[in-house]
């Protein structure tokens, strides 16, 4: 599997593949998308030169990180891979800017960031995150009008109740990875960013068939 996804022409598949399910899921997203990363754990002995230690499931990990933007398809509408050392901020500066339509983006603490706010707004969504310091106040630094809107909403019932669609990305990540061939845990073969992100790809395009699957059987 591993030599096989390293050819050009399967990895040109896999990529049509995902924009194909994705035309026929983009739709059911809607107007909210969700925010957050997913840490794909190595040994700390591991010699995988491309693995870093970095912020991982409630404690410092080795490996790297699935970043990912979900609506409510069966993939997300953007992903990324990247050592566990890159933080969500700094890969959201890149996911952002790809999302298509507009909206919310709903992300947790870590992309309290009025950077990330702006480039939100400018891509047409409204980024909604708890302040990293709650009970604190703004200081004196400049305020994006976004990161205002975000603190805003999140004093007023609608704000609450959209901002508890979050919990959809958990989900997300928890059935991506508990059934069988999901995405953890990472293979002892499956080292190096390259053979990383491209077994992460696979996995991703095979969960989102058997999810659409599911549901093709549960209308029949």
């Amino acid at each position: 599997m591993s030599k096989r996804l390293r050819h050009a022409s399967v990895v040109q598949l896999m990529a049509a593949l995902e924009q194909h399910l994705l035309s026929l899921t983009t739709v059911a997203s809607l107007w909210v998308r969700m925010i957050d990363a997913k840490a794909l754990p190595v040994g700390g002995s591991s010699k995988d030169r491309d693995a870093a230690w970095g912020r991982g499931s409630g404690s410092i990990q080795r490996g790297y990180k699935f970043y990912a933007v979900w609506g409510d398809g069966p993939l997300p509408i953007a992903w990324g891979l990247a050592p566990m050392n890159v933080s969500e901020q700094r890969m959201a500066q890149w996911l952002i800017p790809t999302l298509p339509g507009e909206g919310y983006l709903l992300g947790d603490k870590y992309y309290d960031n009025n950077k990330l706010f702006d480039l939100a707004g400018e891509a047409g969504y409204q980024l909604i995150a708890p302040k990293q310091k709650p009970g604190t106040g703004l200081g004196h630094q400049r305020q994006s009008p976004y990161r205002l809107r975000s603190i805003e909403l999140r004093g007023r019932s609608f704000g609450k109740a959209l901002y508890r669609c979050r919990i959809q990305i958990e989900h997300c990540f928890a059935h991506l990875a508990a059934w069988v061939g999901g995405l953890e845990p990472l293979p002892f073969w499956v080292r190096r960013f390259h053979r990383v992100r491209n077994w992460v790809h696979a996995k991703l395009i095979l969960y989102a068939v058997k999810q659409m699957r599911s549901q093709l059987i549960a209308i029949e």
